[in-house]
């Protein structure tokens, strides 16, 4: 056996009962370190350096878990998607018939640098090394993990106040906007935030459905101001990433709910991806289908500032992906805001006769505002939407920066260590 075999290491490994699978960390992972199937997030222990990277960004704590243990007895992937429940800390006895002793100290594992975007070239470029952990500066305080695993609460009740449909029908993604009311027990959230929502029943192997994160679409103040209440924005899942048939457990439960129904929540979490709380701060928001969620919420409340007379000169701008204008949800409300409040630019991928648009390709039509915007240090970007959408984003903001004159890698850091670059993908 060779004697690296023998070295003592600690194993990151998640928590399968409080992990919310949100994809944080996976989408983070400068080392693809961290891979998923439909019930467990794991950590490949061959590849993963200890950097550290999704232990922050986590939004229930669940990533900052560890086993002491030899390298050659590590726990493999197909062992950590089975679990149901962390294993036990080895005990004295069973390190030292691992050839261990109990005390040994855990090998330090290198850790793989990140090289510049510049550098390593477009097939190894790394979009997460720009995305921030930190909220803006001016942000609200977030309440995080008030009800779940974590909580003396385990769930809250939630009751459902209304749910409608809005993408056109008899279209495919069928997509509803859900009000869930809370009553008189406390449910703070800001826009950003999202909360977990429990299907009922079980799985084909008669275990709970674990819980499903959804973005949170409403304001600070509620779908319904002066009420205690959020929306959600659901697409009901009928077909696997391959196109197979699948029905999603937990958006057809809801897309299904019907007014009154009770639901059960967890959260709320997040603590990063939160809007600035300066009325002259920038924001442009890039999105597609669903990750619209938590841009609906920035702009109902930047919407009602403005009503209220508080709001001062900043400017939003929002690119919107979808294949066509009937599958993108509030399409029509989206409209009818005043042009001198939200700059919209929207990209269609399957419009019949028409060449496919994304996202990156509106912002690069957009270069010359936006390398404006790059430049200034109040403008804040959320990028929200499916994980294919990500690196195309940010390489579209470094062709930005590079074609103004302006540095990747000075204003690249910089959105990362302001808070000013938010990247959540799933």
């Amino acid at each position: 056996m060779d004697t690296s075999d023998l070295q003592a290491i600690r194993q990151h490994v998640i928590d399968p009962e409080i992990c919310i699978r949100c994809n944080t960390c996976e989408a983070i992972c400068p080392v693809a370190a961290i891979t998923h199937d439909a019930r467990n997030y794991v950590v490949d222990a061959e590849k993963c350096n200890l950097c550290m990277a999704c232990i922050a960004p986590c939004p229930t704590g669940s990533i900052d878990n560890w086993r002491t243990m030899s390298r050659a007895s590590a726990y493999s992937l197909a062992d950590q998607l089975g679990w149901d429940e962390l294993p036990p800390e080895l005990t004295a006895e069973q390190l030292a018939a691992q050839g261990l002793a109990a005390d040994a100290p855990p090998a330090e594992m290198p850790v793989a640098p990140v090289l510049p975007a510049a550098a390593s070239g477009e097939t190894s470029f790394l979009s997460a090394q720009y995305g921030a952990t930190l909220p803006p500066w001016s942000a609200a305080h977030a309440y995080t993990n008030l009800y779940g695993p974590k909580s003396s609460e385990k769930t809250i009740t939630a009751t459902v106040a209304g749910n409608v449909r809005v993408t056109a029908v008899g279209h495919e993604y069928d997509t509803h906007h859900i009000v869930l009311d809370f009553g008189g027990m406390p449910f703070p959230v800001l826009e950003g935030q999202s909360i977990g929502i429990l299907p009922p029943g079980m799985d084909a192997h008669g275990r709970a459905h674990h819980p499903r994160q959804y973005s949170i679409a409403s304001p600070r103040n509620g779908e319904r101001p002066g009420y205690n209440n959020l929306s959600l924005t659901i697409k009901r899942v009928l077909e696997d990433p391959q196109g197979q048939p699948l029905r999603g457990v937990a958006s057809n439960y809801l897309c299904d709910l019907k007014v009154g129904d009770k639901v059960q929540v967890i959260g709320p979490f997040g603590a990063s991806f939160l809007m600035p709380n300066h009325p002259r701060s920038h924001i442009v928001m890039i999105c597609t289908g669903t990750g619209s969620a938590p841009m609906r919420a920035m702009t109902e409340w930047r919407r009602r500032l403005r009503q209220s007379g508080k709001f001062e000169s900043g400017k939003l701008m929002l690119f919107f992906g979808a294949r066509t204008k009937e599958e993108l949800p509030y399409f029509g409300p989206l409209q009818s805001l005043p042009k001198d409040f939200i700059d919209i630019n929207f990209a269609f991928s399957r419009t019949p006769g028409q060449p496919k648009r994304y996202v990156q390709d509106l912002m690069r039509e957009r270069a010359a505002d936006l390398a404006i915007l790059l430049a200034d240090p109040n403008t804040y970007f959320y990028v929200c939407g499916l994980k294919s959408m990500e690196d195309g984003v940010v390489l579209a903001l470094r062709d930005v920066a590079q074609q103004a004159g302006l540095s990747w890698e000075t204003i690249g850091a910089a959105l990362r260590a302001e808070g000013r670059l938010h990247l959540e993908t799933y």
